[in-house]
């Protein structure tokens, strides 16, 4: 009898423990879990979601590496000495003392190591029009930055210092941002070194309607992450530590911080980047189609049977969606495999691609689909590269150029300007240019890099009017056709 009893009491505590193993088991998966009341119709339906805590967010890992990565960058802007007469007295008597120097301008911004070498990104905003670049590593050492290349276009700048063994960030892939989904902004706002802020992802393939470039590609991420002046040229990090965008602009009617802040994806930043150090230039390809988001209201006049895609309005004649049989009243829904309902979405994609470059599309035409293939172009209308030659010499539109020496502009008393070396089948002959011309100003704004030339080339919307000078101090006009 008492052996039955022993063994009575053994299971019940078996059992009891097996219990309480249970039951401690299905409450530490219930902390994961949480319960989401959807409202139905009539009654309420409970969700179960899962929320395990690795999603919540923790920025520690990204915070404490990427910021080692993100530098200061402060610019100095000497401008140019007044010449001339400074009143009346030096009008008619002579010029008496000379005019002071003026003072120069420094502004600071921030920017990202890519490269152990010393690659750096940045806004173009930041270092535009600047003669002295100093760069700032989050361990307070200080090199000089020099210039390989910006793209106003883009507001993308790629800096270098002579480093080695630096940290840096890794690209991530923006395309896999999702809305609601956590990142932090790092910079330096208000000259306040390694400031971290964290907001989540507002919207994607944003368009700012106050920006007035002639050539816009806007597909920004906009995040309600805190961003203020000298943020720009940070990064937008996600919680993985991978750069997913360089913060370029606020939402702002009072200069400071109102709630949205904006960042160039890093799918355009590494086209960007990629092209300067290969090229020196971004090489813009294009598509060649007039496009418009489709609304309700188009829908009804078009017919349009789903709200999807982006409406095809014209082509451009010989462009590339001519050649691959595109036709007025498609609607483009895939770009490379990827939907697009904007756009801005459409410009997205197609930056990431080079001229001469092939892509698929579909096509929505009447009622099924269509896929094309179209071999995009360059704004010349062929798939020519814009390549750098032996020295400072570039390779564009059939001539070879080069910045002007400092002794030819001294001679001309011109500021800048971009030679002509040779010449050769291409549209600058056909305009007329001839070997020696000095180009000082595309459609009236002066130049001084071969870059800068090609960018106001590739992004005129219309055509191109060129001044310049020849050796002998004659002034040419040239136009060049779209």
């Amino acid at each position: 009898m008492k052996n039955k009893i022993g063994l009575i009491v053994i299971i019940t505590a078996l059992v009891s423990i097996g219990t309480t193993l249970l039951v401690n088991h299905l409450a530490g998966n219930e902390k994961n879990v949480e319960k989401v009341y959807v409202s139905s119709g009539q009654e309420p339906v409970i969700r179960q979601v899962s929320l395990p805590e690795v999603q919540y967010p923790d920025f520690t890992y990204a915070a404490e590496t990427g910021v080692k990565a993100v530098v200061h960058v402060k610019v100095e802007k000497r401008g140019q000495a007044v010449q001339g007469p400074q009143s009346l007295f030096d009008f008619f008597f002579g010029y008496g003392t000379p005019a002071p120097e003026p003072r120069p301008r420094v502004g600071a911004g921030s920017g990202v190591i890519i490269s152990r070498d010393g690659y750096i990104v940045t806004a173009t905003h930041v270092i535009d029009g600047a003669d002295e670049v100093v760069v700032t590593l989050d361990d307070k050492r200080q090199y000089e930055g020099k210039v390989v290349g910006k793209d106003p276009a883009t507001d993308i700048a790629l800096l270098k210092i002579e480093a080695s063994d630096l940290p840096f960030v890794s690209f991530g892939d923006s395309d896999e941002l999702r809305l609601g989904q956590w990142v932090i902004a790092i910079g330096n706002p208000y000259d306040l070194r390694s400031t971290i802020t964290a907001g989540i992802v507002s919207a994607k393939g944003r368009s700012l309607p106050s920006y007035t470039g002639e050539f816009k590609i806007e597909a920004f991420i906009q995040t309600d992450a805190a961003v203020n002046p000298g943020n720009s040229g940070g990064a937008l990090v996600n919680a993985k530590g991978e750069l997913v965008g360089i913060n370029t602009a606020i939402a702002t009617r009072t200069g400071s911080f109102s709630g949205y802040s904006f960042a160039v994806p890093s799918t355009i930043v590494r086209k960007v980047v990629d092209d300067i150090r290969k090229y020196g230039i971004v090489q813009r390809a294009l598509l060649g189609i007039t496009m418009q988001d489709i609304s309700g209201d188009l829908a009804k006049e078009k017919d349009i049977a789903e709200i999807r895609g982006v409406y095809i309005h014209e082509l451009s004649e010989g462009g590339a969606a001519q050649k691959a049989g595109i036709k007025p009243g498609d609607i483009l829904l895939e770009v490379g495999g990827v939907k697009v309902n904007s756009g801005t979405a459409v410009q997205e994609q197609i930056s990431r691609f080079s001229p001469g470059d092939k892509v698929d599309l579909t096509l929505l035409r009447g009622n099924r689909e269509v896929k094309v293939n179209a071999t995009l172009q360059n704004q010349s209308g062929n798939t020519e590269l814009i390549r750098e030659g032996d020295g400072d010499i570039t390779h564009f539109l059939g001539a070879q150029l080069k910045p002007a020496a400092k002794e030819t502009m001294d001679k001309l008393k011109i500021r800048s300007g971009i030679e002509v070396v040779s010449i050769g089948e291409g549209k600058l002959r056909d305009a007329g240019i001839r070997k020696g011309f000095i180009i000082t100003h595309v459609n009236q704004k002066a130049v001084s890099a071969v870059q800068q030339f090609a960018l106001a080339v590739q992004t005129a919307q219309r055509g191109v009017l060129i001044e310049g000078r020849y050796p002998d101090g004659s002034v040419y006009y040239y136009a060049l056709g779209n």
